[in-house]
């Protein structure tokens, strides 16, 4: 199955707390459980967020009972309110959100019948262009990867980010479907080890040689040129280039350009924020600190100790070589290259 799927009425997702030990589906039934998915992180990636909350706002359209227009367009902006309460940082969430809310708020000419079915038909339409987007993406990448080399990733940008093929590992597949040679270094990616559970795993299932390695390895490889390219998603780009990542992003960026490695950002149009002209303006999500003291449900760390828990960073766009996109492959002056290419129509 897709990583996000519509069945029955409800939400279907991949538990991704539970990979790689165990391949469990949880099912959605309201907008609360979606929201409670996405924060507790079964759903995880900008894009496979944004659309889990698309469908989220679908489910509130489905069980409001009110055939009063204003009305349902009150308790659809409730419904859109509860949704982006989950995680600040992912802007796919606020976007889908709003497009979902420009559906609903087309309820006093169309009906309130009429907007629910347009609104399911509207994360429908979404889901599949996601899928799209990072087919894409990963045939505009491919051609930035050495026909034979290896490239590091950190966190998991891969299809269980997104609805199905993957941003930054969507790249990676979209090589080696090509038939380059393409060997994958994975950061952990503490503390919730999305590059040791999901993209080994990912990269594992499909036959793409990975060798999994911690966080404060990726120098030590780049110093002794064992890694030809870095490519990573994003949650979040100002309009200045500024990209917003898991944590621990911003050191590897860092390592590439001391050692004259490209560092790529691979991430659909939906994720590029032009309402900021920074990535200081970017708000950055602060979890649970037992993510940091527990692993495997054994703590690791002394009583009485404090945790600072950061989920992301922000890499600054002098260290990014390139962002891809759906829509083509931009560089430095970003400020022009972004806006150019956010009026471009799809293709």
């Amino acid at each position: 199955m897709n990583t996000v799927e519509w069945a029955d009425g409800k939400v279907r997702l991949i538990d991704q707390t539970v990979l790689p030990l165990e391949h469990r589906i949880v099912e959605c039934a309201s907008y609360e459980e979606v929201a409670e998915a996405i924060r507790g992180m079964k759903v995880r990636g900008a894009p496979a967020i944004g659309i889990t909350a698309a469908y989220g706002m679908a489910l509130g359209a489905a069980a409001s009972d009110t055939t009063d227009p204003d009305a349902f367009c009150s308790q659809m902006r409730q419904v859109a309110e509860w949704l982006r309460g989950t995680r600040p940082t992912a802007v796919n969430l606020f976007w889908a959100t709003e497009k979902m809310l420009t559906v609903a708020n087309g309820a006093p000419q169309r009906g309130v019948a009429a907007t629910r079915a347009g609104m399911l038909e509207t994360a429908h339409r979404m889901s599949a262009e996601d899928i799209e987007a990072n087919r894409r993406m990963g045939a505009y990448g491919a051609e930035l990867l050495p026909d034979e080399g290896t490239v590091l990733t950190h966190c998991n940008a891969g299809a269980l980010a997104t609805v199905a093929y993957g941003t930054a590992l969507g790249v990676i597949r979209a090589a080696v479907e090509r038939g380059k040679k393409i060997r994958v270094f994975a950061d952990e990616t503490r503390p919730f080890l999305q590059g040791a559970r999901l993209t080994a795993w990912e990269m594992v299932s499909e036959g793409i040689p990975v060798t999994l390695i911690t966080d404060s390895m990726a120098g030590h490889f780049m110093q002794r040129g064992k890694i030809d390219a870095a490519i990573v998603g994003a949650d979040r780009i100002a309009a200045n280039g500024d990209v917003a990542n898991k944590i621990g992003t911003y050191s590897v960026a860092v390592l590439a350009k001391e050692n004259g490695i490209p560092f790529y950002v691979a991430a659909p149009t939906s994720t590029v924020d032009l309402s900021i002209d920074t990535g200081e303006q970017i708000v950055i999500e602060e979890r649970d600190p037992r993510e940091v003291l527990y692993i495997g449900g054994q703590r690791i760390a002394p009583e009485g100790v404090d945790v600072a828990n950061p989920a992301f960073d922000v890499t600054p766009h002098r260290y990014v070589t390139a962002i891809i996109t759906e829509n083509g492959i931009v560089r430095e002056p970003y400020g022009e290259a972004l806006q150019r290419l956010m009026k471009q129509p799809r293709p």
